[in-house]
């Protein structure tokens, strides 16, 4: 049985046919056939199929490739200038056809591209950090009632543990930040200077931060710059401003006024990227630092964040399952040392696990810890509105081109009879559509840069278009080219397929009027601003109901003056002063309130003698001063307030309603005892009952609060009763320069300071807001260039009617009736799409407003309006024009 003998693919030999110089095909195709044929008995079929494909393309070059001479040349070249010539007569002829394709389009590319800006900047946060792929942070994992709930705070030794105990990780250290232990907002004097400077954020860091993060250093060894103790490093804009034209390195400086432990500047580091989760003004050591005795070695308190380096190639789900470790080796012992009878259970819910400092910002939304951040959802949701709003463009480029079809139906007819190809066409047609793309990227561009400074403020960022990064100009150009050959694939199939003969015997001169495909897509074009517009309503009503609801505490005419921690003894004289004002009806201090970036103290708790019994409950423990209430105007339900005359009230505790039902004490709280240590070294009274209040934003519900007298805080709260703010202001500016004279005088209104906690809120609201009008804009020019077209080809009907006595509102409708039916679907399809995403919104809320039947009805009606308004334009114009006007050419 003969076998038969392998054959070189036909399809690469067809392509090689195609490109080779006619009078070369003949002889190289015979050695490639001859080559073929041996490597196929030497190594098989498969491999000299391989090979032969090799050798067809790297044939394809100048030499062997057929050459384009003569006419054909000519015919190229003459035909590419033809197109362009053409593209540019149909721009030039149709002006208000070509001002909404290319307005439409740049609008769509220009917030494409400021998206696109926005989007980049947000997901390089922290890649700048060297090796950032190899570092951590630790996070603090606990089940509780089939949640889990983490953050991000760690006993003092926990750095060393994990580096000691798990080889994998070659560097571990520690962060500590917060008012609670003088870090945040900070005063800081320079030795000789008597003037005080309420400058920046500091935080506590070891020495092995610097080595994690590797900061660029501007002066000073970043090896050593936090190794000694009182030692301090600041950035390059804090040395120059308190600095100017010094060398900071080895200078002394004071903090919070106190010249018992003076701090050495050892480093000066360039400013941090804007782009980083880590943001500070300040670091000064943990070196040496205890801030109480015993404390670097507990396990029993947890105030710092926790940072590593692990070996590259780590299998980080593998180091995460024995992270447990630390806690059986460490922690249990110690619960089991104080008594706790449900310390292996507890342990048993407990976990540590690793987070790459790249996912910090974007990643941490259910994360407690104290840095800024965002949500990845938002990249998502932004990402999509612009794909949808360069759709909602793209899309009026293909309605407006289809629905002038009868109008270029004569020229496709005659370009067919004489000779020209269907593909011609579509070249030409393609032509046009990039020409559109081009001119609309280079507009786009304009806006984009007029836009830029409106987009910041709304985004609170400082974007620029990167003329100078390589990827940026061709990216664009490619773009324009994708974007315009995908926008007019469509209409150029679509014009190209005419027939002559049914063209020139006039049976197409009303074909465009086959309008499935256009409603179809203007239902799609409204659907999307549709659900833009309910989401841009539910955002804006949350945001109202978050910034006016009763949040169980007085906020209005508060207050806040920042710095008073270093006042010691003269804080009651300051508080004096202030009563005496008029207009302030009280002052307190304390470090804790009701507002982002402010003091914060979780423990666990129990009522006095169960610590054996009971598992503990997790709550806050706060200091405040016996004048707190009544400044906040907290309710008091039972029992009295802090007496600082009682020496008693040094152990006295008032709680809110939620500790008091959670620790089942809340039907006679008054005299309870209650205890926040394991080995019930220390035990409070309850003395007072306190109505709830969110001293939280309100994505989270109310937790357990304890409240102890305490003195000596970095924040005075002072309620004005009076209208005239700016003499009380300046009143108690006086106060504060004669209690104070060198200390700059810092305050905030705390109405302001809560409504910075939803300020990234806020943001997404002002963002939706404007892409949902330009949504709507763009939608809204497709709608006007098809009304025009509409009542161009009905303009005879029109005028028929009008002279059969038709009435004015009576065309009005008629013209408005079919464009509505687009716009009604598009409001049925978009109800169930925004309810589910809003929804899915408001339930990061604890307390929200809810979804109602008014608000989806108020959109639709702003929708149906807009709509109505842009098709009534045309309508109206076409009811009173005179009828002659439409009869003079029939």
């Amino acid at each position: 049985m003969s076998q038969t003998s392998p054959t070189p693919p036909q399809l690469i030999l067809r392509f090689f046919r195609m490109y080779c110089d006619p009078h070369m095909v003949e002889d190289i195709e015979g050695d490639l056939v001859e080559r073929f044929e041996i490597r196929a008995s030497k190594n098989g079929h498969k491999k000299a199929r391989q090979l032969f494909i090799k050798d067809v393309l790297q044939l394809c070059r100048p030499g062997i490739i057929r050459p384009i001479t003569g006419t054909q040349k000519l015919n190229k070249l003459g035909m590419f200038k033809n197109n362009i010539v053409v593209a540019k007569r149909q721009l030039l002829r149709h002006k208000m056809y070509s001002t909404i394709k290319i307005g439409g389009f740049a609008l769509g590319i220009a917030v494409c591209l400021l998206i696109t800006l926005f989007i980049k900047n947000e997901l390089s946060y922290d890649k700048h950090i060297p090796d950032h792929q190899n570092l951590y942070r630790v996070l603090n994992n606990y089940e509780l009632d089939g949640n889990v709930i983490r953050w991000t705070w760690f006993a003092p030794p926990f750095a060393q543990a994990i580096q000691d105990d798990f080889p994998e990780v070659t560097l571990a250290g520690r962060t500590l930040e917060g008012n609670g232990f003088g870090a945040g907002k900070t005063n800081i004097r320079i030795e000789g200077d008597l003037q005080n400077y309420y400058e920046g954020d500091f935080i506590y860091a070891d020495q092995q931060i610097l080595d994690l993060f590797q900061f660029e250093m501007v002066r000073g060894n970043l090896k050593e710059a936090l190794a000694q103790p009182n030692t301090l490093v600041m950035t390059r804009k804090k040395a120059d401003k308190l600095f100017p034209d010094e060398n900071p390195i080895g200078k002394t400086v004071y903090i919070n006024g106190n010249t018992n432990r003076p701090f050495k500047i050892s480093g000066v580091l360039e400013d941090l990227p804007s782009t980083g989760f880590f943001q500070f003004d300040f670091l000064w050591t943990l070196s040496g630092q205890e801030f109480w005795d015993g404390e670097q070695a507990s396990w029993e308190s947890q105030n710092y964040q926790v940072y590593v380096r692990v070996n590259p190639g780590t299998d980080i789900a593998s180091l995460n399952s024995r992270l447990s470790e630390i806690g059986t080796k460490y922690i249990l012992p110690i619960e089991k040392r104080n008594g706790n009878p449900n310390a292996e259970e507890e342990m048993k819910k407990m976990s540590f696990s690793l987070q790459p400092v790249t996912d910090i910002y974007l990643n941490s939304t259910d994360i407690s810890d104290p840095y800024r951040k965002s949500d990845i959802k938002y990249i998502w949701i932004f990402g999509i509105i612009a794909a949808f709003i360069l759709g909602l463009a793209c899309i009026n480029f293909v309605n407006l081109s289809t629905a002038k079809s009868a109008n270029r139906a004569k020229e496709v007819g005659l370009r067919k009879t004489i000779g020209s190809y269907r593909s011609h066409l579509i070249t030409q047609f393609l032509t046009e559509s990039i020409l559109y793309s081009l001119l609309s990227f280079g507009i786009a561009i304009g806006i984009a840069s007029l836009a830029m400074p409106y987009f910041n403020q709304l985004a609170n960022k400082s974007l620029v278009l990167p003329w100078a990064e390589l990827w940026f100009i061709p990216t664009l150009l490619v773009s324009a080219l994708i974007i315009g050959i995908i926008a007019g694939l469509y209409p150029a199939f679509y014009l190209s397929s005419f027939k002559p003969a049914q063209v020139l015997k006039g049976k197409l001169s009303m074909g465009s009027k086959s309008s499935r495909l256009r409603n179809s897509l203007v239902v799609f074009q409204f659907t999307a601003s549709i659900v833009l517009i309910i989401g841009t309503f539910v955002v804006y009503q949350q945001m109202e109901f978050i910034l006016n609801t009763n949040t169980g505490f007085d906020k209005e005419q508060v207050i806040q003056v920042r710095g008073t921690g270093f006042l010691g003894d003269q804080t009651s004289p300051f508080k004096n002063e202030l009563i005496k004002i008029s207009d302030v009806s009280n002052v307190s201090v304390s470090s804790y309130l009701p507002i982002a970036s402010t003091s914060r103290n979780g423990n666990t708790w129990w009522k006095d003698g169960k610590t054996k019994i009971d598992a503990g409950i997790t709550g806050q423990n706060w200091e405040v001063d016996e004048d707190y209430l009544a400044t906040l105007g907290l309710k008091l339900i039972e029992g009295r307030n802090f007496d600082r005359a009682m020496r008693s009230d040094t152990s006295a505790m008032i709680i809110n309603r939620e500790m008091a039902k959670t620790l089942g004490i809340i039907d006679n709280p008054i005299g309870q005892k209650i205890t926040n240590r394991a080995s019930n070294r220390n035990v409070w009274t309850v003395i007072g009952l306190i109505e709830d209040f969110n001293f939280e934003d309100l994505t989270a519900p109310i937790r357990p609060l304890a409240m102890r007298l305490n003195y000596g805080a970095n924040i005075a709260s002072i309620k004005m009763s009076g209208e005239n703010i700016a003499s009380t202001l300046s009143q108690i500016e006086a106060v504060w320069e004669e209690v104070a004279p060198n200390q700059p005088f810092v305050y905030e209104f705390m109405d302001q300071s809560f409504a910075k906690m939803y300020a990234n809120v806020k943001q997404i609201r002002n963002i939706l807001t404007s892409f949902a009008i330009l949504a709507i804009i763009i939608a809204c020019l497709g709608l006007f260039g098809l009304s025009v077209f509409m009542v161009e080809q009905r303009s005879k009907e029109i005028s028929v009617r009008m002279v059969l006595g038709a009435k004015v509102t009576q065309v009005v409708s008629m013209l408005s009736i079919n464009f509505m039916k687009p716009i009604v679907l598009a409001l049925i399809i978009a109800t169930p799409i925004a309810w589910y995403m809003m929804n899915q919104w408001l339930n990061d809320f604890e307390y929200n407003i809810g979804l109602s039947v008014q608000l989806f009805v108020l959109a639709g009606i702003s929708a149906l309006l807009i709509a109505l308004i842009t098709i009534s334009f045309q309508s109206l114009k076409a009811a009173f024009t005179s009828p002659v006007e439409g009869l003079r050419n029939e």
